[in-house]
């Protein structure tokens, strides 16, 4: 008696727990290099991050898989009802095996030991300010990349960067990204000038207080266990680069950066990860090993992070929640200002060198610049070698600002040290899903600011893991979009939650 296709799905869900454990242990790797790992074990862990990955693409790859997803199909009791976990998990098991058996072993193992050794290079050029140093990684990197997106393949009408973007948002093209950033560009663009000549910018001064990084760590912990992070399932550490990492159940790991300055960089940091544990807190990894137990796409994993960290925390209600709570730990920095002030300080536009420290108007223009310039690198219409001088100049142009060295211009993200080609795109797409989910949340949850403005946070996670994290992979981006909002992705609701937010800060 042969397999049936009920014993096929559960011996196809046994071999993805066991790849998804070699996976884990993998990110904990990762984790542990940008932590805590000594400088010295660079070389040794380059070549356990290769191996790793030699042995996971064995175990997602094997003949047996194909095999197995093959006789779910066949049963049409298991897929016919795309909304059920089983066909789920069957359309994602095909759709990660075909992407995976495209990929030649040796390549895969090359891109892990490539991208571990770049990764402590750019440490060293980023800290030295030093592009030179980075740029043989660079070229390697970028080469690798495009022979994935080789393997992987693009439609007739793509391009090659098509291929990588498919990784992190799938069923998205350049040229619909293009369609949706173009338009995008020009309203920020010209908000900003708006802003900048008429508006009368608010008094930032309190955001220089001297804050010492030990009491920005205990505020940091405060703000994320009200927002509802497990920290008896995760943690927060320091790093050059934030991160966060849901590694495994009951183990997310986020991490953050301090300066003695600007508090408020390293409590929005903080938070922008905690929206990510969140998520994968909130997944349902009691399916884990399986693709509905996962993230839909990169772009709704960052609506989540820049919901948190924008769309609550720059608000006022937030803030009357927070400040009291801040005088405390903190000490007697903040002690002589107020809500108000506080809130107009962290509502600034700005234009500003680095990405992960930007305002909510400018941060978007940031990853436009990435994207175009990825783009260029990956189709071959921009030599690596003169990235830093297209990366300046752009900056100067869309933004306005004279970058003034390579650490605080092009070597700032960690991203391309690792082959992260195609990435970029879903920070903004993360806003623009944040801005439209936010107006259906406040339709259905109208006292919103009232709770959050005495701490209760309880309703918008409980929304977010009813809606959005439960359902796994069940939903395309796109598709879970319409479902919850009823219209597909749109810059309107972004552009109207930034003039609503910042026009009054200015005055205008």
């Amino acid at each position: 008696m042969g397999t049936t296709s009920a014993q096929a799905y559960q011996e196809l869900i046994a071999l993805s727990k066991k790849a998804s454990t070699l996976t884990s242990i993998s990110y904990l790797l990762g984790w542990d290099q940008e932590t805590y790992m000594p400088d010295a074990g660079a070389k040794a862990r380059a070549e356990q991050s290769s191996l790793m990955a030699e042995f996971i693409h064995d175990a997602q790859t094997a003949p047996r898989i194909g095999e197995l997803i093959a006789m779910c199909e066949q049963d049409a009791e298991l897929v016919s009802d795309q909304d059920t976990i089983t066909a789920a998990n069957i359309r994602e098991f095909r759709r990660d095996y075909d992407l995976a058996t495209k990929l030649p072993k040796e390549l895969v193992a090359e891109l892990a030991m490539v991208g571990s050794e770049a990764q402590h290079i750019w440490k060293e050029a980023r800290q030295k300010s030093d592009f030179t140093l980075f740029l043989p990684s660079l070229e390697k990197m970028v080469q690798l990349s495009r022979s994935k997106a080789e393997c992987y393949g693009w439609a007739d009408d793509g391009e090659i960067y098509d291929a990588l973007i498919n990784e992190y948002e799938p069923a998205t093209t350049s040229s619909q990204i293009q369609a949706i950033f173009a338009p995008l560009r020009d309203e920020l663009s010209s908000f900003i000038k708006q802003v900048q000549a008429d508006g009368t910018p608010p008094d930032t001064s309190i955001l220089d207080a001297s804050i010492p990084p030990d009491a920005q760590h205990r505020f940091g912990l405060f703000v994320i266990n009200q927002l509802g992070f497990d920290l008896s399932a995760g943690r927060l550490d320091t790093t050059t680069h934030p991160f966060c990492e849901g590694l495994a159940p009951g183990d997310t790991r986020m991490t953050t950066r301090y300066h003695e300055e600007r508090f408020t960089d390293a409590l929005y940091g903080t938070m922008h990860e905690c929206g990510h544990g969140l998520y994968e807190q909130g997944l349902p990894k009691e399916h884990f090993g399986q693709p509905i137990s996962e993230s839909i796409s990169l772009g709704i994993h960052e609506s989540q992070s820049r919901m948190w960290e924008n769309l609550v925390g720059r608000s006022e209600a937030f803030w009357t929640w927070a400040l009291p709570h801040a005088q405390k730990i903190l000490g007697g920095a903040l002690k002589n200002t107020d809500v108000k002030t506080l809130t107009n300080a962290v509502n600034t536009v700005s234009p500003s060198f680095i990405r992960v420290e930007a305002d909510e108007s400018t941060y978007n223009l940031h990853i436009m610049i990435r994207f175009g310039i990825e783009r260029a690198l990956i189709s071959g219409e921009l030599a690596c070698a003169d990235m830093p001088g297209v990366w300046n100049q752009q900056y100067q142009e869309l933004l306005g600002v004279q970058v003034p060295d390579d650490r605080r211009g092009c070597l700032q993200d960690v991203h391309w040290s690792f082959g992260l080609f195609g990435y970029f795109p879903t920070y903004c797409l993360g806003n623009l899903y944040a801005s439209q989910l936010w107006e259906t949340i406040n339709q259905q949850i109208p006292a919103l600011n009232d709770q959050m403005a005495t701490g209760d946070f309880s309703s918008l996670k409980q929304w977010l893991n009813q809606n959005i994290h439960a359902h796994g992979k069940r939903y395309h981006a796109g598709e879970l979009c319409e479902k919850l909002t009823g219209q597909s992705l749109s810059s309107a609701p972004l552009l109207r939650h930034l003039r609503s937010r910042i026009a009054p800060v200015y005055g205008l």
